[in-house]
């Protein structure tokens, strides 16, 4: 038996549509780092064959029969914590592909984007960097933002460097590495330090779920 290259990243696709799920494969097919290792109609069979086959990226249609994307999400989230989920959706304000993002989903993009567009958005959410554009983080902001109870920010802070909070604020605004740096004057390996180390120290999985922590909790405002 061959071993896994375990250099490549490992791509599950779950959509209902075959010709989508053609078409996704074929945008996958040029690229030597990723691998195609398992294709799904729907959620439980994604889930099925995830058992069977180690994925790192799946890129999930958010409507399908049997169990839809959100649901699946959340399990594959649970099952299989290392799995990130990069969801697709024809709207790109969708609310339900916000759901499915609250349910731990790293990112999203709309079914007409290029084939350059969802193999860098692969890379990104494996790399646990996925942004979201400034449109899209609004959106987002305005459907997890429902008026929070008050929190002691200091309190929520504490783990935080003074610096890791400067970060901080501007994860939420969905702004790139790059666009941190330069507002920071940081070089962008300092920058990837500091958001790894929010990360781990307020145990979210993405700067996605930054964004969506920071506003439940009423850190700052719309």
């Amino acid at each position: 038996m061959i071993a896994a290259d375990r250099s490549r990243i490992r791509v599950a696709l779950a959509d209902d549509q075959v010709l989508m799920r053609s078409a996704l494969a074929v945008m996958l097919e040029p690229h030597d780092d990723l691998e195609l290792v398992v294709e799904a109609a729907d959620g439980a069979e994604l889930l099925e064959r995830l058992r069977a086959h180690h994925a790192d990226v799946v890129v999930m249609d958010v409507r399908m029969p049997r169990m839809d994307g959100i649901e699946a999400t959340r399990r594959v989230r649970a099952e299989h914590p290392a799995v990130r989920v990069l969801v697709l959706t024809t709207f790109d304000l969708d609310e339900v592909v916000f759901a499915a993002i609250r349910a731990g989903a790293s990112g999203f993009l709309t079914k007409d984007a290029s084939a350059d567009e969802l193999v860098t958005a692969i890379r990104a959410v494996h790399a646990g960097d996925a942004t979201l554009a400034p449109r899209a983080t609004a959106s987002l902001v305005d459907f997890v933002a429902q008026a929070p109870e008050p929190v002691d920010a200091e309190q929520l802070l504490e783990p935080l460097t003074g610096r890791e909070r400067d970060v901080l604020a501007q994860l939420v605004t969905g702004a790139s590495n790059d666009e941190i740096g330069e507002r920071l004057y940081l070089t962008g390996n300092t920058v990837k330090t500091h958001v790894k180390s929010i990360l781990a120290k307020l145990d979210l999985p993405d700067r996605v779920h930054v964004v969506i922590w920071a506003y439940e909790r009423g850190l700052v405002s719309r």
